[in-house]
């Protein structure tokens, strides 16, 4: 069996017609943080049977209170870490190579940089997804999701998604 999972971040408040596309179809959509209005979950939540969000640095009071800082969990043989700080390999925030060793993560999925990173991780044995930013908030240039399919215990077919420029906020 597989999953196909719509992974974005950064979306600071910003809704955009598009997820409903690109995610029509997904079996979970997972959200890295800094969400603004808790809607976006909600929204998220009429395109995928499964969501999972954590919250951000610029996240407070319904999202604060409905997602935590940091999910770990398995799906489809896969340990995944969803958080929103965390680094990327060579160079994790503090605490996070001792989360992803005593866990045994094997999928790191965060936000926060606004820049989109896919990365193996050699040292850990995992693969680190940043799907950069979704919203308009920010200094990046363009807009992006990702969607990637888990199967078998590895993740395979990711996409990256250019939803388009950055228009001025």
């Amino acid at each position: 069996m597989s999953k196909l999972i719509g992974i974005l971040s950064d979306t600071h408040s910003c809704w955009d017609d598009k997820f409903s596309r690109y995610f029509a179809g997904c079996d979970e959509i997972w959200h890295c943080g800094d969400i603004g209005d808790y809607s976006i979950v909600e929204r998220l939540q009429e395109i995928a049977p499964v969501v999972r969000a954590v919250c951000g640095n610029i996240d407070h009071g319904m999202v604060r209170h409905r997602c935590s800082e940091s999910l770990i969990f398995e799906t489809e043989g896969v340990k995944v870490w969803l958080t929103h700080i965390a680094g990327y390999p060579g160079k994790y925030a503090p605490g996070a190579a001792k989360v992803i060793a005593e866990n045994n993560i094997k999928l790191l999925v965060c936000g926060h940089s606004h820049i989109l990173k896919v990365m193996p991780d050699p040292k850990f044995n995992l693969l680190h997804i940043n799907p950069g930013a979704a919203g308009h908030h920010g200094w990046q240039r363009e807009r992006t999701i990702i969607r990637l399919t888990i199967d078998q215990g590895r993740p395979s077919q990711l996409e990256v998604i250019t939803l388009n420029p950055k228009t001025a906020s």
